[in-house]
């Protein structure tokens, strides 16, 4: 078989595992999210994302993404994954320690006294996270999504079977810090369950992975600047509440874009470090990628916009309307992004991280410039416009530092977006007429019904209209192709 198709074979295979996983879980954590925002108060969600930007902080310490490292490199003997393991472990023990000794000083900092406490429950899960096996890293580089599947979903069940009791039954942000907690450890017992490899203390292989993963140390820390600069200046300027508006918002609106692409990017990887000497080769399977990453991220995010008039009043509550404009400027940006997050796992597989850390390097500067004043002025909306207009501004810079190092043509590129960005713009459009048409009072229930019935019109004129443009261009290879593979199985099976 043509290594090429073979390998976007693998791409494809993998990234229906990690979308179906990815639609279960953010299923799971859409349904969680409007549970506990109707048990909890918006300042309660602010207080645990104050933690998290402390924690975040921390662990950057860590970030050498050891797996990304592991992937890359043509042979991982067992020597790698014993130092991987042990470095993860080293430094995660390192990171609690901090924790707790920051957590009277953050706590200050914050002029919030319920911090400190939270703060050394979260380190001691952060700890716990650094002993999961790292033979787990070998499922993805062997392309054995089906039980990487598996291990995501029972992590993210631990943590919710716990959490969702806790918030009916204590009724506070305790709920959601234990939650995080008990999802940690069982996420480390479910490690060694799902694989048989069994990590030894080494540190023979350090030289060879901090090589690669020094770079990745850099980027982590200037993105996590450049995720949590907004949480920092809402929680020092504004305090809890708004903080806690902006987190839910934020992950809201972004479930159906970054979050659903993430598990093609996972995916993806290990394809491109394969393809990697190709240039070719490369180039084809990352077109196909972006084809497929604007097949879900278009229409889903596009649809959050249109919609979350109804999705907040309905999933949230009507103590939380005031994230309506908020959710929508975010949904935008959660697009942008998107349809760039790919680019990076790229540069990864031709060894240039270096690149990456200058991008986002540049990407927070043009965010510090725009965030501090509009959040000042502005107050969490303000925050959402500067990342919006952060992305904005970024998209030319991304897209041609990658025509430049895959030699892609603009035409090649906007080629691969045209006909699920026609579909999605006929979809918007029939949505906003069933919004017009519709008179919906100021209730619940009739605005669950209205957005029921937005999202049936939503999706059937999104898939019909995709499916005639992909017939009318002579049916390509594309990830149209891709999705009818994996349904006609299904369908089949179902019939019998």
């Amino acid at each position: 078989m043509d290594p090429l198709h073979d390998t976007n074979r693998k791409i494809a295979r993998g990234a229906a595992w990690m979308v179906s996983f990815k639609l279960i879980d953010r299923a799971i954590g859409l349904a969680t999210t409007i549970v506990l925002a109707r048990l909890l108060v918006p300042a309660d969600f602010g207080v645990v994302a104050m933690a998290m930007v402390v924690i975040g902080a921390v662990e950057l310490l860590g970030a050498f993404s050891f797996d990304m490292s592991l992937i890359h490199q043509p042979t991982a003997p067992r020597e790698n994954y014993d130092t991987a393991w042990t470095l993860t472990l080293i430094v995660a023990l390192f990171s609690g320690v901090c924790l707790g000794a920051l957590a009277q000083p953050a706590s200050a900092f914050f002029h919030e006294p319920r911090l400190e406490a939270v703060m050394y429950v979260l380190a001691v899960a952060s700890t716990l996270q650094g002993f999961e096996n790292i033979g787990m890293v070998a499922l993805r580089r062997e392309f054995r999504f089906d039980r990487d599947f598996k291990f995501l979903l029972g992590k993210r069940l631990a943590s919710i079977l716990v959490t969702i009791p806790l918030a009916i039954t204590l009724r506070s942000y305790w709920a959601l810090v234990l939650g995080q907690l008990a999802g940690k450890i069982l996420s480390v017992a479910l490690s060694y369950r799902m694989s048989d490899y069994r990590p030894r203390f080494s540190l023979v292989a350090k030289d060879r992975l901090l090589h690669f993963s020094k770079w990745m140390l850099a980027t982590h820390a200037i993105a996590f600047l450049h995720r949590r600069l907004a949480d920092f200046v809402i929680a020092r300027m504004a305090g809890a509440g708004a903080l806690g508006i902006y987190s839910v918002s934020y992950e809201v609106s972004n479930l159906p874009t970054t979050e659903l692409v993430a598990p093609i990017n996972r995916a993806a990887y290990p394809g491109y470090s394969r393809l990697a000497a190709d240039l070719a080769k490369l180039r084809s399977s990352f077109l196909e990628v972006i084809s497929m990453i604007a097949l879900f991220a278009l229409p889903a995010g596009l649809g959050i916009v249109v919609t979350a008039d109804l999705v907040v009043p309905v999933a949230l509550g009507w103590k939380w309307v005031e994230a309506i404009p908020l959710m929508q400027v975010l949904a935008l940006y959660g697009v942008i992004v998107a349809v760039q997050t790919n680019i990076n796992y790229v540069y990864m597989a031709v060894g240039r991280p270096g690149v990456i850390t200058a991008i986002t390097g540049a990407e927070f500067v043009v965010q510090t410039g725009l965030l501090i004043p509009a959040t000042l002025q502005y107050g969490a909306i303000g925050a959402g416009w500067a990342m919006l207009a952060t992305a904005i501004v970024m998209l030319p810079v991304n897209q041609i530092l990658i025509a430049r190092q895959l030699h892609i043509s603009p035409r090649a590129f906007c080629a691969r977006l045209v006909r699920p960005f026609i579909a999605t713009l006929l979809m918007v459009a029939a949505v906003w007429g069933v919004k017009l048409a519709l008179a919906t009072p100021q209730q619940t229930l009739a605005y669950l019904g209205a957005l029921v019935l937005c999202l049936c019109v939503g999706v059937a004129v999104y898939v019909v209209v995709l499916y005639q443009l992909w017939v009318m261009a002579g049916r390509p290879d594309g990830p149209e192709r891709h999705c009818l593979e994996q349904i006609r199985p299904r369908l089949r099976r179902a019939k019998c």
